[in-house]
């Protein structure tokens, strides 16, 4: 399966090299383009299939924006419901950070990548704020800098379909094979 991802990933040019600054302020050497990925119905719908066949749940919820088409990809696989959480409190119309009903359900929070996991730890929050029940998280690619230890703190599992060496390493040996021809 990871395999499979990572394939996935890489075909639809996820995995950038250059100098990043990202969204935790660190400076970074690749950036994993998820959004690029999502963006193709037919990568998109992989991986939603992938997660509403792995994972139990009763609502699906994404954290604006990465996590949104995500949500909403699991939800119309599964058939459950999904919720959106705000990056940030509206001034107008109605209040709270969660769209959609959360209430005594079991969550499951989907992200496209993560690396401290502070967008994924507001939005467990915001979800056990309005009520919903949530012990597991899934990403598509953890960059493996601490995400998975800071949501264990919070009682909650961070699950990748993939991870950053991962995809490190195979875009090496796709490079390596695009570089010197078929490896066949």
């Amino acid at each position: 399966m990871v395999n499979e991802i990572v394939q996935l990933l890489l075909r639809y040019g996820a995995l950038e090299y250059g100098d990043f600054v990202l969204a935790s302020g660190e400076k970074s050497s690749y950036y994993l383009d998820i959004k690029k990925v999502v963006t193709r119905p037919e990568a998109l719908q992989g991986i939603a299939a992938l997660i509403s066949r792995m994972y139990d749940f009763e609502v699906v919820a994404g954290v604006a924006v990465g996590g949104i088409p995500l949500a909403v990809a699991v939800s119309l696989m599964s058939g459950k419901p999904f919720a959106i959480v705000r990056s940030q409190e509206k001034g107008h119309g109605k209040p709270g950070m969660v769209i959609g009903e959360v209430g005594g359900r079991r969550v499951l929070l989907v992200e496209d990548v993560t690396t401290s996991g502070s967008s994924v730890l507001q939005g467990i929050r915001a979800l056990r704020e309005a009520g919903g029940v949530v012990d597991t998280a899934v990403v598509v690619v953890d960059r493996e800098a601490g995400a998975e230890e800071s949501l264990a703190r919070e009682g909650v599992r961070l699950e990748a379909l993939a991870k950053a060496s991962e995809m490190l390493g195979a875009g090496k040996e796709t490079a390596i094979v695009n570089r010197h021809g078929s490896d066949t």
